[in-house]
């Protein structure tokens, strides 16, 4: 069984003529509704509570982008806009991912798909931006921990590294973060041989790609160097951070993935998943072409009700990258 998240509150988050925008959401819920929402079982995320919110972000952050909201709203940066509404929709973000985590671990369901905005990974512990106010994967890592699970693995596979989501968890060994991006790109962060900080270092795993990547080396990295990695590891949760601004139809970034992709990469993932008897969490990050959002949404989710398993292929990495993945995991097939 497969939980949907879905909130009102992300159609009144006003950003004005940005793109990221309310029609993300209402294309997406109108494609589920004609498909009839695909055996999805429904939830109102309850609101984020301050708790789950400070065990990743400044209590400062929090009460400045509550504030900022509550006084009206406006530009934070040259991206990144808030008005009266977006707090509640930041709060019903987190708050969906933090629940989703909760009945995930309890057993509820094998997985869930947070289709919530605004998206959440450049939000860093103290620092809005990148469209982002809360980090809503990171609040989901930080509630798996709460609750009792001694590893989470959030994979990003956004096509904008998730800075945010690795500087809050940098010198983290309970978090593994893995990212596949385009380099270079905003923010211009997570090249390969950062590895993260002290007692994090070797729980970061950058996968920068160049320009027009296409759907074959995107699936094969999770294929052959996330699922491996996440086997040595053995998470008791799987977060992704879902951003569909990889699809060769979206206008913010240069790789060509289509929504095969998608469906492979999530089938991926969610055989990792039944392997390790790890849940599956998906949080809705970028992806701003709304056809194209849709249809790959919808090819990840039934990318996660899909019980077969993934077919080999390479994974892409350069000769170097491979063998220091290999050596640091112990892998002895990091193809």
């Amino acid at each position: 069984m497969t939980l949907y998240y879905r909130h009102q509150a992300s159609l009144e988050h006003d950003t004005g003529a940005h793109p990221e925008n309310a029609e993300r959401i209402r294309r997406l819920e109108s494609e589920l509704d004609e498909t009839g929402w695909r055996g999805l079982v429904r939830r109102k995320p309850p609101r984020a509570e301050r708790e789950q919110l400070t065990r990743v972000h400044d209590p400062e952050h929090v009460d400045a982008i509550e504030r900022f909201c509550e006084s009206g709203g406006g530009m934070i940066d040259l991206d990144t806009v808030a008005s009266a509404a977006s707090w509640e929709a930041a709060l019903r973000g987190a708050g969906a991912a933090a629940d989703a985590g909760r009945r995930l671990l309890a057993g509820e369901a094998s997985a869930a798909f947070c289709g919530l905005r605004p998206p959440g990974h450049h939000a860093e512990r103290g620092r809005a931006m990148g469209f982002c106010l809360l980090n809503n994967a990171a609040v989901a890592a930080g509630e798996a921990l709460a609750l009792g699970a001694e590893r989470v693995l959030v994979l990003d596979w956004d096509v904008h590294h998730g800075n945010g989501t690795e500087e809050i968890f940098r010198a983290d060994a309970d978090v593994l973060y893995a990212s596949i991006h385009q380099a270079p790109l905003y923010p211009g962060t997570g090249p390969a041989e950062y590895e993260g900080e002290g007692a994090g270092v070797g729980y970061t795993l950058n996968l920068p790609v160049p320009a027009g990547t296409g759907s074959e080396t995107f699936v094969s990295l999770v294929e052959h160097v996330v699922v491996p990695v996440a086997r040595a590891y053995q998470p008791g949760l799987i977060v992704i951070s879902a951003g569909y601004d990889a699809h060769r139809a979206d206008p913010l970034a240069s790789c060509m993935l289509d929504e095969d992709a998608y469906l492979q990469m999530s089938r991926a993932m969610a055989a990792a998943g039944r392997e390790l008897g790890a849940p599956v969490l998906v949080c809705l990050e970028g992806g701003y072409d709304p056809d194209a959002l849709a249809a790959s949404v919808l090819a990840t989710i039934e990318g996660l009700a899909d019980g077969s398993d993934p077919a080999p292929a390479d994974s892409g990495l350069s000769a170097g990258h491979r063998v220091r993945v290999a050596e640091r995991w112990g892998l002895t097939a990091a193809r």
